[in-house]
């Protein structure tokens, strides 16, 4: 199983006494980025966002800066918000990325938790699932064309166009990230890409039967060849299990109050937080061995291919990020792949 981290790149929205601009967090995000390196992760994830709680607004200039500073690492997008961008630059960048990395950067594409990107670049969010479907066809048409003819409803046709660079990659890896919905699941199978699910809150458990729809979906359209899974979740590693549960708890609470705030949730607590840490919870926040283990019983469940860490959440001092960075590599990689390769051999995501 691979095992990886993604972040946002969390600044402070507000400016002031402590707070963390743009500026300090892309410089430390690519610090980050070359630790997961050099303590053996597999994958490391940058997510699309047009806040000002986010840095991370153009994730593939930020990956291209890591690919000179890493040797290993897959780079990806976590993810890219393909419904108001266009197939054809994304394609670009990241073969561009892929090239100056080796053949090491990988796409995410979803629709998007937050809306602020369609008003932006002048989309409608009437058109919200349409866009991505359209835009997917187009994207997987240039990922599998050196040149394209191509028509839609909601973008400009394509006739007989090549689109270059070609990345490194014989076939640029292009997942597909879904929150929980299960159209997105079966989608995703029918078209036979890999699947990222994103567990942020609630029992994880109760998600499994998503990976059943994706399986069940590629195997009708007779896609079971190159199907792939990941878990992206929230969690924090310390050395010891009440110094990650104190370390993790004031950042993440205080961006999913403020997320909360736009979106009519109710506010968390410490007492709900300690909950979600449990061994049924959707955080994974302890010492090595517990999210090790925690890690492990929720790979019993799913089968997953790939599991990602979000720990940089919020204002998070950046030495205490490169700890736990550091923890994850050294202690917590080995546990797991000793583990997990007991039962299931471990599967390296395909370039499907």
């Amino acid at each position: 199983m691979e095992l990886g981290l993604y972040t946002f790149a969390d600044v402070s929205p507000e400016p002031g006494p402590g707070a963390i601009g743009a500026h300090e967090r892309l410089r430390n995000l690519i610090e980050e980025i070359e630790l997961a390196d050099q303590v053996g992760l597999d994958v490391f994830g940058l997510g699309e966002h047009h806040r000002p709680d986010y840095a991370a607004s153009a994730p593939v200039v930020a990956l291209a800066a890591a690919a000179e500073r890493t040797r290993r690492i897959k780079l990806t997008s976590a993810v890219t918000v393909l419904s108001s961008d266009d197939p054809v630059r994304v394609f670009q960048q990241f073969a561009t990325l892929d090239l100056l990395s080796s053949g090491r950067a990988e796409i995410m594409a979803g629709r998007g938790s937050f809306i602020e990107s369609f008003p932006l670049f002048g989309y409608d969010l009437e058109d919200y699932d349409e866009l991505f479907a359209e835009k997917l066809d187009l994207l997987l048409a240039i990922r599998d064309h050196v040149k394209v003819t191509w028509s839609g409803r909601l973008r400009a046709p394509i006739n007989d166009r090549g689109v270059y660079p070609r990345p490194f990659q014989d076939r640029l890896p292009i997942w597909i990230a879904i929150g929980g919905t299960p159209q997105s699941a079966a989608r995703a199978g029918a078209l036979g890409l890999p699947l990222a699910l994103a567990i942020i809150g609630g029992e994880p458990a109760r998600f499994a039967p998503l990976f059943d729809f994706y399986r069940e979906a590629a195997k009708r359209a007779g896609n079971s060849a190159n199907l792939a899974t990941s878990l992206n979740v929230h969690g924090f590693i310390a050395e010891t299990t009440d110094q990650a549960a104190d370390d993790f708890y004031g950042p993440q609470a205080e961006v999913m109050n403020r997320i909360g705030r736009e979106r009519g949730w109710g506010p968390t607590s410490r007492a709900h937080f300690d909950q979600s840490r449990g061994p049924n919870g959707a955080l994974f926040v302890g010492n090595p061995e517990q999210v090790a283990e925690k890690i492990v019983a929720q790979h019993r469940i799913f089968g997953n291919d790939r599991f990602l860490l979000q720990m940089a959440i919020g204002t998070m001092p950046h030495a205490k990020i490169m700890k736990a960075i550091e923890l994850y590599g050294t202690k917590v990689a080995p546990i797991v792949r000793k583990e997990t390769a007991k039962t299931i051999p471990a599967v390296a995501a395909p370039a499907a």
